[in-house]
C-alpha cells in the first residue's frame, strides 16, 4: 500500500511540472530541443556569438544577461561584449562610464540609449561595468544610415573624413540578391512609399559597419558576444556576410529568437533561422 500511495504522490508531482507553463524553449537548427547547458558549451568554444533578440522581449533580454554572467564564467572572464544598440561615435562616452570617469547621468544624457535601456540594457552594461570588461559599440551613427536611405551609398561620398571613422570602409560590398537585403523589397504591393530600393541598403550599412568594428576586436583568447535584432543575424545572412569577409574562417554560433504560439514543438518556417532558436510565447508581456 505504502508503494502505491509514494507512486500516485509521485504521478501528481510530475503531472504538476508537465502542466507548467514554459517561458522559453531552445530548439538547435534541426528543430530538436536544445539544452541550456549544452548552448553554453558549445558557444564557449566560439569566437563570437550572435545573440539575436526581439527588441522589446523581457525573456530576450533576461536570456542575454544570464548567458554573459555564465560565459563569463565559464571563460574565466575572457569576454568582450557588444550591441547593435550603441552607435560607434558614443564608444568614447560608453569607455568613461564603463571606466567610471563619468557619471551615470552623464552617460545617460550623452550616449543616446534606446528608450529600453534602463531595463534591457543597463544590467549587460553595469555586468561589464562590474567586471571591467569592454563594451564597443559596434552600429552606425544612425544620422548616416539615413542619408543612405536617403541618397544611397553615394550620400556616404559627401561626408567628411572624420564621420567616415565610424563607417565601415568604402566603398561597401553590397548583394542585393541576398535574402535579407531582397526580401525588404518583396510584398510591397501596396507601394508603401518608406520601401525604396535604398532601405536593403541603409540595413546593408548598418550590417557592414557591426561587422567590420566587431572584426577589430576579435580575440583568440576571447569570446566575443553581440546583442543585435535578430533580423541582423537570422539565416546566417546580414552582420554575418560581411564579417564572413572583414574576418574569414571564424567559429560563429547565432542564436535567434521568434515568438509561437506553443512551445512543444518548432514552427517548421524557423527551421534553420540559427544554430539555436529561441521560442517564446506570441502572448508574452513586452518591455515597451
Amino acid at each position: 500500500m505504502r508503494k502505491i500511495l509514494t507512486f500516485i504522490l509521485l504521478f501528481i508531482v510530475m503531472a504538476g511540472f508537465k502542466n507548467d507553463k514554459s517561458a522559453y524553449r531552445f530548439f538547435d537548427a534541426e528543430g530538436k530541443k536544445a539544452k541550456y547547458s549544452k548552448i553554453v558549451e558549445e558557444i564557449a568554444d566560439a569566437d563570437i556569438v550572435f545573440f539575436g533578440e526581439l527588441h522589446n522581449n523581457p525573456i530576450c533580454h533576461w536570456l542575454q544577461y544570464e548567458l554573459t554572467k555564465d560565459l563569463y564564467r565559464e571563460k574565466s572572464g575572457n569576454i568582450i561584449l557588444g550591441a547593435e544598440m550603441f552607435e560607434a561615435d558614443n564608444q568614447l562616452i560608453l569607455n568613461e562610464y564603463l571606466d567610471g570617469i563619468i557619471s551615470a547621468k552623464s552617460y545617460k544624457n550623452e550616449a543616446r540609449l534606446w528608450p529600453n535601456y534602463k531595463t534591457d540594457y543597463a544590467p549587460l552594461v553595469d555586468f561589464a561595468k562590474d567586471s571591467n570588461l569592454q563594451f564597443i559599440a559596434t552600429n552606425i551613427p544612425r544620422r548616416y544610415a539615413s542619408v543612405v536611405y536617403k541618397n544611397g551609398f553615394e550620400g556616404l561620398d559627401t561626408l567628411s573624413a572624420e564621420a567616415k571613422l565610424y563607417i565601415a570602409p568604402l566603398p561597401i560590398e553590397y548583394d542585393a540578391e541576398v535574402n535579407c537585403y531582397k526580401s525588404m523589397l518583396e510584398g510591397n504591393e501596396n507601394m508603401d512609399s518608406h520601401i525604396t530600393e535604398t532601405l536593403p541598403m541603409a540595413q546593408a550599412i548598418k550590417d557592414a559597419t557591426m561587422a567590420y568594428n566587431i572584426a577589430g576586436y576579435i580575440n583568440t583568447d576571447k569570446l566575443f558576444i553581440h546583442i543585435n535584432g535578430s533580423y541582423h543575424s537570422d539565416n546566417f545572412e546580414g552582420i554575418l556576410w560581411y564579417l564572413n569577409k572583414y574576418s574569414p574562417g571564424l567559429k560563429i554560433v547565432t542564436i535567434a529568437s521568434v515568438e509561437q504560439v506553443g512551445l512543444d514543438d518548432l514552427d517548421e518556417e524557423y527551421l534553420n533561422r540559427a544554430n539555436f532558436i529561441l521560442v517564446v510565447p506570441k502572448d508574452m508581456t513586452k518591455t515597451h
